[in-house]
């Protein structure tokens, strides 16, 4: 065998070489599983929840739908535990991305968690205050000294305690019990608390004539109301960038739909099959736009939200210091998702006060 032919074999093999381990790591680098954290309990079969257009991806399995061809399975991980266990999970890695409330996700960036927020994906959540069917309780005020059940760490913590503010109280003008939903339900209904603050879940006890709502945020101050997110891990991002984008794409379009008017009665099908009722859909969102409550946009209302709940957990020292969030908001996967489904002028951007912006786009009717 010639001097060049052997030096070109050994070029050929060492090619060859570099070829496999480029394939071999692309095989390692590609995720087998996607897995994403919600920050509820959820309910039905199979878990699902509502009020989000995460949950319309969910419940259509159009994630699952969008990675079948590619071998990735995707899990969803339920916890009852709300937004702190999300957080946990998030710090041990047994998660990528996590649907949570804005406290929580402040909460955890606070703490060193590294993540980045995606898109809106629920926003506007109603918060209301229910008490037994006889009690005297008509409103804000008439908490204090009260034994109330409020849901520490989770988004409608820091709403709870902005509305006591507005009403000339605090959270120690209670006699505060932390308890998540399940419980305070539970608790409410045996008047082991005499009020409790949460969301739409209490409209189901409502119509069972097992309590009564004293007050709600619908049609105030949407600074009264609790934002919910999607956030990515830092780096399962930065490892997996064409895997993010698809899920973010899923999200957009089902943030469409779930957008349109015409789907509204079918949304709230969907959305029962979590075990909340349509009831009480309906209620959570009477007189409320479908495209103002399921935007995807991170706009400036949703950053100035941010930056409130940072400020307000500083003040209740659920947090050290005052992080930065402006670069958290990570809206390349957003924006892209928006231009290849042709929905860049598909709802209307906000001002920081909740208001549409001059010159912002209308909401599209499709």
């Amino acid at each position: 065998m010639s001097k060049a032919f052997s030096k070109i074999r050994r070029i050929s093999l060492a090619a060859a070489g570099l070829a496999l381990s480029i394939a071999s790591f692309s095989l390692q680098a590609a995720p087998q599983v996607i897995r994403i954290g919600v920050a509820t309990a959820g309910g039905g079969d199979p878990v699902n929840w509502g009020g989000s257009p995460g949950g319309v991806v969910r419940g259509n399995q159009w994630l699952e739908e969008e990675f079948k061809a590619s071998g990735v399975q995707v899990e969803w991980l339920f916890f009852k535990g709300a937004g702190p266990a999300v957080n946990e999970a998030l710090s041990n890695k047994q998660i990528d991305f996590a649907y949570q409330g804005d406290l929580p996700q402040v909460i955890g960036l606070a703490n060193g968690l590294k993540t980045k927020l995606l898109l809106v994906s629920g926003a506007r959540n109603n918060l209301y205050v229910v008490t037994p069917p006889q009690s005297e309780i008509r409103g804000i005020k008439d908490l204090k000294d009260k034994k109330v059940s409020i849901f520490r760490g989770t988004n409608g913590h820091l709403v709870a305690n902005n509305v006591l503010a507005a009403n000339g109280l605090a959270e120690r003008d209670l006699k505060a019990v932390n308890l998540d939903t399940g419980s305070s339900q539970a608790a409410l209904v045996s008047n082991g608390v005499d009020a409790a603050f949460g969301g739409y879940e209490w409209f189901k006890v409502r119509d069972q004539g097992l309590a009564k709502v004293v007050y709600s945020t619908q049609g105030q101050d949407p600074a009264y109301t609790r934002q919910a997110s999607l956030l990515v891990r830092e780096d399962f991002e930065k490892e997996n960038p064409a895997e993010v984008q698809r899920v973010v794409d899923v999200f957009v379009r089902a943030a469409d739909w779930a957008s349109d008017e015409k789907n509204r009665a079918e949304l709230f099908k969907l959305w029962a099959r979590s075990g909340t009722p349509v009831a009480s859909w309906e209620a959570e969102f009477d007189k409320q736009d479908l495209a103002v409550r399921n935007s995807p946009l991170v706009d400036d209302f949703i950053i100035g939200r941010y930056k409130a709940v940072v400020s307000d957990a500083v003040k209740l020292k659920l947090i050290r210091r005052e992080v930065p969030v402006d670069g958290w908001f990570d809206t390349r996967y957003l924006k892209a998702a928006l231009k290849k489904q042709g929905l860049e002028n598909r709802w209307t951007a906000f001002d920081a006060k909740g208001k549409p912006k001059t010159g912002a786009a209308t909401v599209a009717s499709k």
